[in-house]
């Protein structure tokens, strides 16, 4: 067993698949899931785990180039704009219908169980070197 870093097998192994360029949605748990994309469902109830535990989480593990999210999220919550804002200085934004078409594009899903509104972001994935 892993001592650190992500533990949830099925989340490690679908880190460990993605390339340069590969979307990742980091949704809270309202966000519809389209069909296509992988999908890791870490929603336990509500609130856990949190938007900012997975998102802290994946940073540790995934090289980022850009970001992008809903617009909506600047003037509905203010908890993830703040987050987002300090993760990512150059944050893309979009209406959330347009966030949803995007979605649809990504390679991996990864659904936590935040409750709040609009707590998402499109991570498009970079490379180490």
């Amino acid at each position: 067993m892993k001592k650190a870093g992500i533990l949830n097998r099925h989340l490690s192994g679908a880190l460990a698949e993605l390339g340069h360029g590969d979307g990742v949605l980091v949704c809270d748990a309202g966000m519809p899931v389209p069909d296509g994309p992988r999908v890791v469902d870490l929603a336990f109830r509500a609130g856990v785990p949190s938007f900012a535990e997975v998102l802290d989480g994946l940073l540790a593990e995934l090289v980022v180039e850009g970001a992008t999210a809903a617009t909506e999220v600047r003037g509905a919550n203010a908890a993830a704009a703040a987050l987002l804002d300090g993760y990512f200085p150059a944050l893309g934004l979009v209406p959330h219908e347009r966030l949803k078409e995007l979605s649809a594009g990504a390679r991996l899903i990864v659904r936590t169980g935040e409750a709040r509104p609009y707590a998402n972001v499109l991570l498009r994935c970079g490379v180490f070197f």
